[in-house]
């Protein structure tokens, strides 16, 4: 091939980067307007432009085909017979069932099939073949995993959505408290949440009071919205009916919801036989109708119902401790707490700190309140029996969770350590009997497991910024809805080390309450025959003050008079005993001194009683005596000397 041309360049001009510089802009061209061509300038609407500088995207989507699934079954029915027979027919079925049983050939297979079928039968008794080898392995492994928690949803209220979404009916700023969580009872896919402003003096006169059902698969919308008359400051799901509901309102009253019939209530009690302040507890009790439930507040009182008549309530128990029945004398009850394998007994968390432990069969009403159990410095939050241990509950309120043991009246049996912010709620773990979570004002969610250590919890985690108000954990143990003060609920998986039975957990679970149950009877004991010592010694001591004759106001008065003046002679005593020193003194050869004695008040002997300073006056009389004695016979000396 023949070059023609060739272009050359050097190596070093080509492939080096491009170096660019600032630089002041210069005017290459410049053409003046021509006025003759103006006339023909033809004015054009302004026209917008875009420049796109990424790279074009394409949206594709594709459906897989739909599976359609059908059920199909065989039915089995009597069969093999002969085509001459008919199975219908008694007669002849027996007649050929003879016939067959009789047949050589069918006496041995069956004896045949007998020996292999009676082999298969014992070794299924032999071999479990649905054992499980490597179980233990799977236990270890949970075992090692470190405790830990994620939060799986957020659900917040009140912030854009609703305020978008509910612009008319609930513009307000101020934020609502979830006061109370409830999960259904049979898929735990939803949530009712009840929404309420506890604070003294806050609501506002255009603040909603609606609370809501959330579906955990759209969170973005409340799937029902319940409204009631006033605030849901408590919220439950019916165990036996998943579509009802029962709420305790903030003025007191009662109400049910029916989640087929709409938001509206179904019934409301009246405020005339109702409670008198907010209801913060309200829970189902085990019956067969399934529509039986009792509440408590902080008026003091304890009322049952019947969803069916809400006109008034069944039954009626005032929280006196004094077992006098005076509702000015009760104590405001702010948890409930019930369990069902215990139908007649229940317990109530009050105001004051103390736990109220009734039974409802009693025959009257002062019976009803068996016991009571104080250990806290504020309202008792949080009451929860154990569910594996019933005789085992746990109480939160000021500071710290508490345990206790029903046979412990007057202390815990263990506790946690005082936290420097409040705690607001706690619960038990469905699934492992020394777990249990609480909730504090700093927005931290704890998780205690008291087998492992009891100093500090094995987990927390800042859930928020603001105070968690309620707690509640899902029936398997493993997800748990922590809501706040602002109204934010957010939902937490815990680790699977933390919701899973280990190995020999109740044994030792066991062993420590009872462990801790019975050094408590001990020092309980002992305390107890501290006390009778004291009342003991306390009443020998008022026994002698009464022996004591009793003086009249003026025998008190002469006897206080005569006091008073031995002290002025004993005080005037002490000063004629300090002059006569100082004379001694300036007499030569008299260098003896006297010893000083205090007043009775003075502070470095004591206060002496009132024959201690008649003895002491007496002592000092005599002394001055023995020197004024001493003074005159050495002046008569010295007259003497002079007349000599």
């Amino acid at each position: 091939m023949e070059i023609i041309y060739v272009y050359t360049r050097k190596r070093s001009e080509f492939g080096r980067p491009c170096s660019f510089s600032d630089r002041p802009a210069k005017v290459n061209v410049d053409i003046p307007p021509d006025p003759s061509v103006a006339s023909e300038f033809i004015l054009r609407n302004p026209v917008d432009s875009y420049v796109q500088h990424t790279s074009d995207m394409s949206e594709h989507e594709v459906n897989t085909e739909r599976v359609e699934v059908e059920s199909r079954g065989v039915n089995h029915v009597e069969g093999g017979w002969p085509k001459d027979i008919n199975p219908q027919e008694v007669e002849q079925t027996i007649r050929f069932r003879k016939k067959v049983e009789k047949d050589e050939h069918y006496i041995n297979t069956i004896t045949h099939l007998g020996t292999l079928m009676e082999h298969c039968v014992k070794q299924n008794n032999a071999i479990n073949i649905y054992e499980e080898y490597f179980g233990e392995e799977e236990v270890a492994e949970a075992e090692d995993e470190p405790p830990s928690a994620k939060t799986i949803n957020v659900i917040s209220k009140l912030t854009s959505f609703f305020n978008v979404l509910l612009s008319k009916r609930d513009p307000n700023v101020t934020k609502r408290t979830a006061t109370h969580l409830s999960w259904h009872p049979d898929t735990c896919k939803k949530l009712a949440v009840a929404y309420s402003s506890l604070e003294f003096q806050q609501n506002t006169k255009d603040m909603s009071f609606d609370s809501y059902i959330w579906d955990l698969e759209n969170p973005n919308k409340p799937e029902l919205v319940l409204k009631p008359s006033s605030p849901l400051v408590s919220l439950e799901y019916n165990p036996k009916d998943s579509h009802v509901l029962v709420g305790g309102c903030y003025n007191g009253q009662m109400a049910y919801w029916d989640t087929r019939r709409g938001g509206l209530p179904v019934e409301v009690s009246t405020v005339e036989v109702s409670h008198r302040d907010p209801v913060y507890g309200a829970i189902w009790l085990q019956s067969k109708t399934g529509t039986e439930c009792f509440s408590a507040s902080t008026d003091g009182q304890v009322l049952w119902w019947d969803i069916r008549k809400l006109s008034e309530p069944t039954e009626t128990l005032v929280l006196d401790v004094t077992r006098k029945g005076l509702l000015e004398n009760a104590l405001g009850a702010v948890t409930l707490e019930f369990e069902p394998t215990m139908p007649t007994k229940f317990m109530v968390g009050t105001e004051q700190g103390i736990v109220i432990a009734c039974n409802r069969k009693a025959k009257t009403p002062p019976e009803k309140i068996t016991s009571t159990y104080s250990g806290h410095h504020g309202p008792v939050y949080a009451l929860a029996r154990n569910p594996f241990y019933p005789k085992i509950f746990l109480t939160v309120g000021d500071w710290t969770a508490r345990i206790w043991s029903e046979e412990t009246k007057e202390s815990s049996i263990m506790w946690t350590k005082y936290h420097l912010s409040y705690l607001t709620d706690g619960c038990w773990s469905t699934v492992r009997p020394a777990v249990f979570f609480t909730t504090r004002s700093d927005g931290t969610l704890d998780v205690w497991d008291f087998l492992f250590k009891q100093n500090d919890p094995s987990l927390s985690l800042k859930v928020c910024d603001e105070p968690l108000s309620s707690l509640r954990l899902q029936d398997n143990g493993c997800v748990v809805g922590c809501g706040s003060k602002l109204g934010t609920v957010t939902l937490l998986e815990i680790s699977s080390g933390l919701c899973t039975l280990q190995r020999n957990e109740k044994t030792l679970a066991t062993a420590m309450f009872e462990r801790e149950t019975k050094r408590e009877k001990i020092l309980e004991a002992r305390h107890r025959e501290l006390r009778l010592k004291e009342r003991a010694r306390s009443e020998a001591q008022e026994t002698e003050v009464e022996e004591k004759p009793v003086e009249s106001p003026h025998e008190v008065l002469n006897r206080a008079r005569r006091e008073f003046f031995e002290v002025i002679e004993v005080e005037l005593q002490r000063r004629a005993q300090a002059e006569t020193q100082c004379l001694r003194g300036k007499v030569p050869g008299m260098g003896r001194t006297q010893p000083q004695h205090s007043l009775p008040w003075g502070r470095g002997h004591g206060s002496a009683s009132v024959f201690q300073v008649k003895d002491r006056a007496g002592e000092e009389a005599a002394a001055q005596g023995e020197e004024s004695q001493l003074l005159k016979d050495k002046e008569e000396e010295e007259e003497e000397k002079d007349a000599a």
